[in-house]
């Protein structure tokens, strides 16, 4: 009797623009038990250069050499651009999926967060708008899932937990504790003003009133 080929484990791979949560994002996703992620610190924030997968980015052929364990669910995390060497660098896409596809099942989760609060965070950190960067090479990651980094403050848990059946991925949606502390500030807020008045604002209570 032909023995059943065994399915594959499968790889998320959370890409985004500098600032769109890449930290925060890989944080969630390695909360869930059944996921091998990178294990940051709760209140600190940690260099790409910690995360688990990082030598495989630098050189993709040494996803020859790895050795799987009992998981059936990994993540990794990059920005783009990353920084090494003091430089920006645009990760190797191609190269990383055409190895982590022989031992993986491959799933892309894209990062999104308002623009112009991402170029204001990229300019005030890195000295440059790097958004399009990431959106350049948009055509290299095939089947990609998009996911928002508002809906994440927004609808929290909820969106969690529908992100969870999106991409066929198991997250802790439920796990308050830690999530209660990621949620706990809108790190949109600081970069929102509020106006005296909109352009709309007579036409809309005029509305309100007449209905």
């Amino acid at each position: 009797m032909e023995t059943e080929k065994q399915s594959k484990p499968k790889l998320l791979i959370v890409t985004g623009p500098q600032g769109s949560g890449n930290h925060l994002f890989a944080k969630i996703f390695a909360l869930h038990p059944s996921v091998k992620g990178w294990i940051m610190m709760r209140n600190e924030w940690q260099g790409h250069h910690e995360e688990p997968f990082n030598k495989y980015w630098q050189n993709p052929q040494l996803l020859q050499e790895y050795v799987l364990d009992e998981h059936e669910h990994y993540v990794t995390s990059i920005s783009c651009p990353y920084y090494k060497d003091k430089q920006p660098h645009v990760p190797k896409y191609k190269e990383f999926v055409s190895e982590a596809k022989k031992i993986f099942d491959v799933t892309f989760a894209i990062l999104g967060r308002d623009q112009t609060i991402l170029e204001l965070q990229q300019k005030r950190v890195r000295n440059a708008h790097t958004t399009p960067q990431l959106t350049d090479v948009l055509q290299e990651l095939p089947n990609a899932h998009f996911i928002s980094h508002e809906l994440l403050f927004l609808y929290k848990g909820t969106y969690l937990q529908s992100l969870s059946k999106q991409l066929d991925f198991p997250i802790a949606y439920n796990h308050t504790t830690i999530l209660d502390d990621y949620f706990a500030q809108d790190s949109n807020k600081k970069y929102i003003q509020n106006i005296d008045k909109g352009a709309f604002d007579d036409a809309v209570k005029k509305a309100v009133s007449e209905s």
